[in-house]
């Protein structure tokens, strides 16, 4: 079995955090995005992994190489983003020899014992129930659960049963051949060539698919959903700093996770905070919140607030120099 891991989104969502850092390396309680992927696949076994890259690639590439050289992976550049079956079709001459694939987006984190998709027989999709279906891939089944049909983003959906990014393929040649055949005849949906549509036309084609449901689902596309993410895996265990060391004059309110090397003065920190590397904080008060590496935070209150990589953020005497598409919020 291998992998396929299609990482080449630009996080429009996330901006603009994402103009310097790839989503997937976005950490939540203190672990990237992208790490909670491969951490399940290889409990899986899997060992094999091809990685779809694009818009800051070489981020995502050095830090696979660096945290998982123990990893057989290749990297595939997506220059031009023309949907995800495009991008795992651009990938084909590193599976096609593949008895069969798993499939998994980047920028997700699937909260649900996995080990169901490895011993199913036929080819699978992961699904959840959504209140609106209407921006995900929808399965759309009969009263004996076959699936019927395969949409992207529906107007009008028929199902409020999502997939949710994850996916077994075993008829890895026909997978091949049903990419191609869209791509050869542009058959689009919404200007792109989606995943849903390629496992649509294996589905005309006979293909038997099944669905898997999962217990959680995480698109940590936008910050609320980021920060939600964040406080549920702190308060599971393994993800907070259980016992910090003692920070001058400082109040931690578990759970927290505190990267290593940090300063913090004067503050009171949690809960549910992840604060990076070698940051630093001084007289602030932050809560439910993700802070980068190297961040200084200082003379400030925060709640539910993002903060990048080697940011730095002051007191309330409003001198800012601050970016394209930023959202300041100082009332919240």
């Amino acid at each position: 079995m291998k992998a396929i891991i299609p990482v080449a989104g630009a996080g429009m969502r996330l901006r603009p955090l994402t103009y310097t850092q790839p989503k997937p390396l976005i950490p939540v309680a203190g672990k990237p995005i992208i790490s909670f992927i491969v951490d399940q696949l290889i409990e899986l076994g899997v060992n094999d992994f091809v990685f779809i890259i694009g818009y800051l690639g070489e981020k995502i590439r050095e830090y696979i190489e660096r945290v998982y050289p123990q990893l057989n992976t290749k990297f595939v550049n997506q220059e031009e983003r023309m949907g995800s079956a495009h991008a795992i079709w651009l990938a084909r001459d590193h599976y096609v020899d593949a008895d069969e694939i798993i499939i998994f987006f980047g920028d997700a984190i699937i909260d649900a014992d996995l080990s169901e998709f490895v011993r199913s027989k036929v080819s699978c999709i992961g699904v959840k129930t959504v209140e609106d279906p209407r921006q995900f891939g929808v399965v759309e089944q009969d009263l004996e659960g076959n699936i019927r049909g395969l949409i992207e983003k529906p107007t009008i959906p028929k199902s409020n049963l999502a997939m949710v990014g994850c996916y077994k393929i075993r008829e890895v040649q026909q997978f091949i051949e049903a990419c191609a055949h869209n791509l050869e005849h542009k058959i689009r949906s919404i200007g792109e060539y989606p995943l849903t549509d390629a496992l649509a036309r294996m589905l005309e084609w006979g293909t038997e698919l099944r669905t898997i449901r999962v217990d959680n689902w995480f698109d940590c596309g936008r910050r609320e959903v980021l920060l939600q993410t964040n406080a549920i895996f702190l308060d599971r265990p393994g993800f907070a700093t259980d016992d910090p060391p003692p920070y001058d004059n400082s109040i931690i309110i578990h759970p927290v996770h505190i990267g290593p090397e940090c300063v913090i003065s004067n503050s009171i920190v949690g809960p549910h905070v992840t604060v990076g590397a070698n940051s630093k904080l001084e007289n602030a008060i932050v809560s439910d919140s993700i802070i980068g590496d190297y961040a200084r935070i200082y003379d400030i209150v925060l709640r539910k607030s993002v903060v990048g990589n080697d940011a730095s953020i002051g007191g309330m005497r409003h001198s800012l120099n601050i970016g394209d598409n930023t959202e300041i919020d100082f009332g919240g």
